[in-house]
């Protein structure tokens, strides 16, 4: 099925399964896949191996300054990268997903990002996943589509994905986690998590990678008349 160069934003809670679609439909309409949250995660890595962040999750004004010269971009397979070095693994530990909310609040954190995203989004036909790139990043995106899912379906699957890197979560810190962050991504004051007005919701608790693959491809036909 050939699709118009259009850009699909995906934006949605945690763990709900938005950068597993979105990579999905890149591979099959050959589009370019960006991921906003591992840009939001590699700064917050960033700000922790500098010192810039604590434990509770103070960050230091001068992260401002410091991000000038920070480096990220995406390899071939699309896994993050900070200069040369690859981490992709480190930012999906437990320790950057508890701190990268607060993190990502900052105003001047999100202007950093949304620099970055525009400068992908320059090449046209690319698809994203995030929080905000329907109503803030993208809002003239041609497609959007907001996921969710029942909380205990998320804290199951991100407590999965962490045992299955090695980790050994418990379960109740997950569902912690998962509160914390869906709180703060909805009450920021910087470009919080919404639906927007012309997005299509897709609640995928009970559904597969294949059904959400046909529900998105059935969307994509209807809206753009493609037989």
């Amino acid at each position: 099925m050939k699709i118009p160069d259009i850009i699909i934003a995906i934006d949605g809670y945690s763990s709900t399964g938005k950068s597993t679609l979105a990579k999905k439909i890149a591979r099959k309409f050959s589009f370019l896949y960006l991921d906003s949250g591992a840009l939001y995660r590699g700064v917050t890595l960033f700000a922790q191996e500098e010192g810039l962040i604590n434990r509770i999750s103070i960050i230091d004004p001068s992260l401002k300054e410091a991000l000038k010269g920070l480096e990220l971009h995406f390899d071939a397979e699309g896994k993050l990268c900070m200069g040369p070095r690859c981490i992709e693994q480190q930012i999906r530990s437990m320790e950057v997903s508890s701190q990268v909310s607060p993190v990502a609040a900052v105003p001047y954190v999100r202007e950093w990002v949304d620099e970055k995203l525009h400068e992908f989004g320059r090449r046209g036909r690319i698809v994203m996943d995030g929080r905000d790139i329907g109503t803030a990043v993208f809002p003239e995106a041609q497609l959007k589509i907001f996921m969710t899912a029942s909380e205990e379906v998320r804290a199951r699957r991100r407590y999965d994905e962490l045992v299955s890197k090695g980790e050994s979560p418990l379960l109740e810190e997950v569902v912690k986690n998962l509160r914390e962050r869906d709180y703060i991504d909805s009450h920021r004051e910087t470009a919080p998590l919404r639906r927007a007005e012309d997005a299509f919701e897709l609640d995928n608790s009970d559904m597969s990678f294949e059904e959400e693959l046909a529900w998105v491809q059935g969307l994509i036909q209807g809206k753009f008349g493609i037989l």
